[in-house]
């Protein structure tokens, strides 16, 4: 860090203009939104008056006052007039992200700014009414009193919907073109029934092994951000608790009211550390998911899915065990395509006939080059 005091000159000039924006911004906008930008512009105020002192204090002539928006905050500044202030929202997180550590090395800062400054960005994140999305498969908080939002924390019924279709569609192209080259007389029955097999088989471990590693990484990424956040709790309480305060104060509470209930909530460090998880993560400490259940829901379900098209050469063999293996096929692909509709809401007829056609297709493919295979071979 220099000792050249002038380098106060850029910490008041950024100061400045911050308060200078929050304050334009706080015109296009009403109720809380516009009570916490006007309360970040006194933060940025109170933070100018500190580095004038010290210019004083070293002597450096202090500039004038800026009296208009620069070019980059006036641009957001229209943007938030034309199409709301959400739509600056994500621009000004990222900037104060940016300014976040800029007072980490000043020895000549106060204090709290350095705290004042990673708070601001959490502000502007709160006022989206959400938080960033940190995970590729974020666990969610289920409604007890909205049963219609039909979610699975655990992974497990994905794991199952999604094993029981790949079984059913890949096993079937599999099976469909080894059946081709054994309608044309390359092969004969018992290569197809151990083909089926063999894909059941591999098919299943790698889905288990596949979601189990998933799984696992998931949950050990959560487990990491909710250890840092107890981290957070223990050495800075004040920001926590100001965290907390700001999420209620976005849900609509009174400031108030939303002190009220972030310090009941921090009196607690357990209680505090299960909302901040629920409530800043968007995590349930208590339903991270199970790797162990995940992997067996997909072992188990895809060699159900795959099974489909192996019983049929199981049992019979020729034309026979082909046409059976493609009826049960179409009917496993309707009822897999009927329930993802069903719980995604897409539909159940579009979701049967989407899975009916792509899988179909990809029989239909296997099985032409496995006759091509078998004519030329045969």
């Amino acid at each position: 860090m220099s000792n050249d005091p002038r380098r106060f000159l850029r910490y008041l000039e950024a100061e400045r203009n911050a308060s200078l924006l929050y304050r334009a911004l706080a015109e296009t906008t009403d109720g809380e939104r516009r009570d916490a930008l006007l309360e970040l512009a006194d933060v940025e105020d109170k933070h100018a008056e500190h580095w004038i002192e010290k210019l004083n204090e070293y002597g450096v002539e202090i500039p004038p006052a800026p009296t208009a928006l620069d070019g980059d905050d006036e641009l957001l500044v229209r943007r938030a007039r034309s199409m709301g202030l959400v739509s600056v929202l994500d621009t000004l997180e990222e900037n104060e992200g940016a300014d976040a550590g800029m007072y980490d090395d000043e020895p000549e800062a106060l204090p709290t700014m350095p705290s004042d400054e990673r708070e601001h960005a959490e502000v502007f994140r709160t006022l989206k009414g959400d938080k960033p999305e940190k995970f590729p498969h974020r666990a969610v908080t289920q409604s007890a009193g909205e049963p219609w939002h039909k979610l699975d924390k655990s992974g497990s019924i994905r794991a199952a919907v999604f094993g029981v279709s790949d079984g059913l569609v890949s096993n079937t192209a599999l099976v469909m073109g080894f059946a081709g080259a054994s309608l044309a007389g390359a092969i004969d029955n018992s290569v197809v029934l151990f083909a089926g097999l063999a894909g059941l088989l591999a098919g299943a471990f790698s889905m288990a092994a596949g979601e189990y590693v998933s799984m696992a990484s998931q949950r050990d990424l959560f487990k990491r951000e909710i250890d840092l956040e107890r981290q957070e709790l223990l050495e800075k309480p004040d920001e926590e608790r100001l965290e907390l305060e700001l999420i209620y104060r976005a849900k609509g509470l009174p400031r108030d009211q939303a002190k009220a209930v972030a310090d009941r909530i921090m009196a607690d460090p357990d209680t505090a550390l299960d909302t901040l998880a629920r409530e800043e993560l968007g995590l349930d400490p208590d339903e991270l998911g199970s790797a162990w259940k995940a992997a067996l829901s997909s072992f188990i379900a895809f060699a159900i899915g795959a099974s489909v098209v192996v019983i049929p050469y199981a049992l019979f063999s020729g034309v026979t065990a082909f046409v059976l293996a493609i009826v049960l096929a179409v009917v496993g692909m309707i009822v897999v395509g009927g329930v993802v509709g069903s719980q995604s809401g897409r539909g159940i007829v579009f979701s049967a006939t989407r899975q009916v056609l792509w899988g179909a297709g990809a029989a239909a493919v296997t099985y032409l080059v496995g006759s091509l295979v078998g004519v030329n071979v045969g």
